[in-house]
């Protein structure tokens, strides 16, 4: 291969992204770290929630990809998010923190499984932990110092959001950050029958 070619594999992962306000708002947050406590990471993804981590595929290959994304959607019903205070992975990480319900848990395994058998996709570190949902502030470059200044001001803060999540998101990254790929709407077809029925 020579230097003018471009890779062949990038770099993705999956998430569930908030509506436009709140990912403002999460912004917003992120943001006050970087200036206050001098911790910029988080800054190089909109806000989410990781279904499905990080990964190498084949540039060649991303229409299969696409087409797993889409079958599985298309499975996939809309259900209620909430995101409600911050927690924190100490000492090095401060998040959002998002409530555990039955149906985020389902579309994360749902997901997992779907992208194991349709594609060998399997990231090891997630099959052998349970998933904890969360909205990350502030990570990696998070001083321990700063973490302990920071998480006095966060933990009892107050920050509420319950909105409908109706798609996942492909993201890939550019190198520096990671950008929207694609969105994948989920089936809401069985609304529109109810209405008509």
């Amino acid at each position: 291969m020579n230097n003018s070619q471009k890779p062949s594999k990038k770099r993705f992962f999956i998430a569930l992204l908030p509506p436009k306000d709140v990912q403002k708002e999460a912004t917003k947050i992120k943001k006050y770290f970087k200036d206050i406590y001098n911790s910029k990471a988080a800054l190089k993804s909109p806000p989410h929630v990781t279904l499905q981590p990080p990964f190498e595929w084949e540039i060649e290959d991303l229409p299969n990809l696409i087409q797993a994304l889409n079958h599985f959607s298309q499975s996939q019903q809309p259900f209620f998010m909430t995101l409600n205070g911050f927690s924190a992975f100490k000492p090095r990480v401060i998040y959002i923190d998002v409530l555990k319900t039955s149906e985020l848990l389902s579309i994360q395994k749902s997901l997992m499984s779907h992208l194991e058998s349709s594609l060998n996709l399997v990231h090891s570190v997630s099959k052998s932990r349970p998933f904890a949902p969360h909205l990350t502030v502030a990570f990696r470059d998070l001083t321990k110092k700063n973490f302990y200044q920071a998480w006095p001001e966060f933990k009892d803060k107050e920050f509420y959001y319950n909105f409908m999540i109706n798609e996942i998101t492909l993201l890939i990254h550019n190198g520096s950050n990671w950008d929207i790929h694609s969105e994948y709407c989920f089936n809401q077809l069985n609304d529109l029958q109810k209405l008509i029925l």
